[in-house]
């Protein structure tokens, strides 16, 4: 007869520890599974955020002329005064720290200032130094950006964006050669720009047209002025040391006062790439503080389980060891099992989130627009280190009940029940 008490105890035996490795592995499987999404939604925010401003100069500065705000060898407060282009050679000379200056010119911006055949629209014109595409990469997509020679014979020349070529080239035909008109006046197409996405100085380059700073000057009857002015700082220095220099140089060259703060407005990419940069640090803390916490939960878990299992087999510590069995051979058996299930959960949980991450990439991300995130993955790398961190916390979170187990006398251990 079958000793129906029996086989359902043993039943339940196996239930308990279905359900235990189940809640052992899950443990695992959930703690990289959420550490590989955070760090790939912390990385894809990054990469999103420096995808916008890509081609733009992390090291630049701009500064323009602004009314004074105090007097000074004998002018009034609120003078106005003017950048001129031998501003242009003095900074150049004085500060050595400069890699690319250029001035930047406006040209206006009337209605239906552009045209081309019969097509017109309104677009900021810009009047640029052949440097200046050391500042902002124009990613040009047909012909070339203006040059020295187009800079020193004032050509009548234009670059003009990608949205500027759709809408007056309808026909999509070759631009390059081509003439348009621009605030009357006829400017051969030398290129075609795309420019970086998110930053526009006075509009984006996609969106203007961009002459010869000389040309502009002449055609306005703008004489030598300059309207603002941009740089980049050599490698080893700051853009905010160079900008005081270049403040301190433009004071000094045109009767302003050298504690004067309104006299010269500014602003600092490279300082606000730096904040991108330091965000982007907290983030990547962020992300290690609670994906660890997740690591912490899931070890944790491996280590609960792992006491009510090493409490359930005490008496068959006991056993074995009163037959002889070395501390050694009890605890590689107990690990073996656990890193077993482990390695399954933590490998199953990285190729989880890996996808998980993929398919919100090509299925969303790629389609939305305006989303900051951009290409969020891991390395891998990284994810392997997580996984073999978390191998060797559970090992060592189940080496510890175990130790303990062996520590009980083999006699105690039989008689526990």
């Amino acid at each position: 007869m079958f000793d129906t008490d029996r086989l359902e105890e043993i039943w339940v035996t196996i239930t308990r520890n279905k359900v235990r490795s189940f809640l052992t592995g899950f443990g695992v499987f959930w703690g990289i599974f959420m550490l590989i999404i955070m760090m790939g939604a912390g990385e894809g925010l990054s990469r999103g955020v420096m995808k916008g401003v890509e081609g733009f100069s992390t090291n630049s500065c701009f500064m323009g002329a602004s009314q004074t705000g105090e007097p000074y060898k004998g002018f009034q407060k609120g003078r106005s005064w003017e950048i001129h282009n031998s501003d242009l050679d003095i900074l150049t000379r004085s500060v050595p720290e400069i890699e690319h200056l250029s001035p930047i010119l406006w040209g206006g911006r009337s209605d239906n200032n552009v045209i081309y055949e019969e097509n017109a629209g309104t677009y900021p014109i810009k009047g640029l130094n052949s440097s200046y595409r050391y500042i902002e990469n124009p990613f040009l997509t047909q012909g070339r950006f203006i040059n020295d020679i187009d800079i020193l014979q004032k050509r009548k020349v234009c670059v003009i964006g990608t949205k500027v070529y759709e809408e007056l080239f309808t026909k999509k035909g070759d631009p390059i050669g081509k003439y348009i008109r621009v605030a009357g006046i006829y400017y051969q197409v030398i290129g075609v720009a795309k420019g970086v996405e998110n930053i526009g100085i006075n509009g984006r380059t996609s969106e203007s047209v961009a002459i010869p700073f000389t040309t502009l000057q002449q055609i306005n009857n703008q004489g030598d002025v300059v309207h603002m002015l941009a740089a980049t700082a050599k490698d080893g220095f700051s853009s905010k040391e160079v900008e005081e220099k270049m403040k301190v140089i433009l004071k000094a060259n045109n009767n302003i006062s050298p504690t004067d703060t309104q006299a010269i407005w500014s602003f600092n990419l490279g300082e606000q790439f730096d904040m991108y940069k330091y965000l982007f640090i907290g983030i990547a803390i962020l992300v290690w503080i609670v994906g660890s916490g997740t690591l912490v939960a899931g070890i944790v878990g491996v280590s609960n389980i792992m006491v009510v299992t090493v409490k359930e087999r005490t008496k068959e510590i006991g056993v074995r060891r009163a037959l002889g069995a070395k501390p050694v051979t009890i605890i590689s058996q107990v690990m073996s099992e656990s890193l077993l299930l482990t390695a399954i959960a933590g490998l199953l949980g990285l190729c989880l989130g890996v996808l998980t991450l993929h398919l919100a990439d090509v299925y969303w991300l790629q389609k939305a627009e305006d989303v900051f995130l951009a290409d969020p993955r891991v390395s891998f790398v990284t994810a392997v280190i997580s996984t073999v961190i978390l191998l060797i916390c559970g090992l060592i979170a189940g080496a510890i009940p175990t130790m303990r187990a062996l520590q009980i006398k083999a006699i105690d251990a039989i008689r526990e029940e």
